[in-house]
């Protein structure tokens, strides 16, 4: 089964059913399942633009099997005046049409089924970069949600502090002025816990009117996980799974065929043809066959001298669009493995910033920290904490984008 006729099944039928080998890489815990994607892709603009098109290039073939050229047919009338006598009308009929000479039916077909392979190409291309897109805005949502139960943990964070300082007020310890600094730290992480509420709502926007029937829950973000095999493995695994390579490949292959194509129209089609006549009264009756062959000049020349130069041309499009490819590979990889790093230290260091924040605020309390320390432990615990949230959605972005690439995830193995 052609892989585009295997991704038309899973996006004309319904939920996906449960298959042994739908997706033999597990999703990953913060991801649509695969049935869920597959349904999100389904109602893709993208993806139903591609679809329209793999139906319009079948009839592209069956229009080249069945050639361009129709019966024709002809009749005139017309009088003939003598000087002497009665004016006698007369008229003719024809029939005709032109014929492909052999080589060429076998050559259109050809084309055909190139068209077909590229709008197939098209098709998973439309489904591939959809996927991408739905990465984006699912990690842009679990990120803003995140952000948004992070900020609310400090701005109870805040509050205890201000509390703290305000006991120590009453106990004569601490002075208006300290206990109106960390009520304006706790309302500076209100209104920071207020913008973040709205990006969570316009991140779940975005991914609503992009994908609807998204579901109302988010998941938690999941530890990422180290890139397995190395760089080759990827290389090899995306260059032999890319739909854009394939389409280059495609282009070249239409572009050659072509060529031939327009070779074999150097030899002009013929056309055949059979005609009547009546005149002079209707006592001549006339009946006979026609032929005529259009005589190949320049024209003919120059546009096989086009269709070679688009060789050339195709050929190096494929090459600079593997150039990319690989180049991109090797970006995507190389991101998986640093960020993963990355992610390992940036999640140490917001665990010591939230011990250290707890200790000051202890300290404070009994005495041994001013209140400045305590706000400061408090607001480099927030730095880190973001940090730390950036570099595991970029860990896992980087991860799930080369899974997506290499076509490992939500059944695209199957396109």
């Amino acid at each position: 089964m052609k892989r585009r006729h295997l991704w038309l099944l899973l996006l004309a039928a319904g939920p996906l059913a449960a298959m042994p080998d739908a997706d033999p890489l597990p999703t990953p815990s913060d991801l649509p399942s695969a049935a869920v994607a597959i349904g999100l892709l389904r109602q893709d603009p993208a993806v139903q633009e591609a679809l329209a098109n793999v139906s319009g290039a079948s009839h592209v073939a069956g229009m080249l099997r069945a050639s361009p050229y129709e019966w024709t047919l002809r009749g005139t009338g017309q009088q003939r005046r003598y000087e002497i006598g009665p004016a006698s009308r007369e008229w003719s009929a024809q029939l005709e049409r032109s014929v492909r000479l052999p080589g060429k039916k076998a050559l259109d077909r050809q084309l055909g089924e190139m068209e077909i392979a590229l709008a197939d190409a098209h098709l998973n291309e439309a489904v591939h970069e959809a996927a991408r897109s739905l990465l984006e805005l699912w990690m842009d949502w679990l990120q803003s949600g995140r952000m948004q139960a992070l900020l609310a943990e400090q701005a109870q964070f805040a509050e205890s502090n201000l509390r703290a300082v305000q006991a120590r007020q009453r106990a004569g310890d601490a002075s208006t002025l300290e206990v109106n600094v960390a009520a304006g730290d706790a309302a500076q992480v209100q209104q920071r816990l207020a913008a973040a509420r709205a990006e969570a709502d316009k991140a779940r926007a975005r991914l609503e009117i992009r994908f609807p029937a998204v579901p109302a829950n988010a998941p938690m973000l999941s530890q990422p996980q180290p890139v397995s095999q190395g760089a080759p493995a990827w290389r090899e695994r995306i260059l032999a799974t890319s739909d854009p390579l394939r389409q280059a490949d495609l282009e070249l292959r239409k572009a050659e065929q072509q060529a031939s194509r327009v070779r074999a129209d150097r030899l002009p089609d013929p056309t055949f043809g059979v005609f009547t006549a009546s005149e002079v009264f209707g006592r001549e009756r006339v009946i006979g066959v026609s032929v005529s062959v259009p005589l190949p000049g320049g024209y003919r020349r120059e546009r096989l001298g086009q269709a070679l130069s688009g060789i050339e041309a195709a050929a190096a499009a494929r090459d600079r669009v593997r150039r990319t490819i690989e180049a991109e590979i090797s970006t995507a990889y190389t991101d998986a493995s640093s960020n993963h790093a990355r992610w390992q230290l940036a999640e140490q260091g917001a665990r010591q910033a939230a011990d250290t924040a707890r200790l000051t605020q202890r300290a404070y309390t009994l005495g041994e920290a001013d209140v400045q320390t305590l706000l400061l432990a408090r607001q480099q615990s927030l730095e880190v904490a973001q940090a730390a949230l950036e570099a595991q959605v970029a860990a896992l972005r980087a991860r799930y984008r080369l899974l997506i690439d290499a076509h490992r995830i939500w059944g695209l193995e199957h396109e």
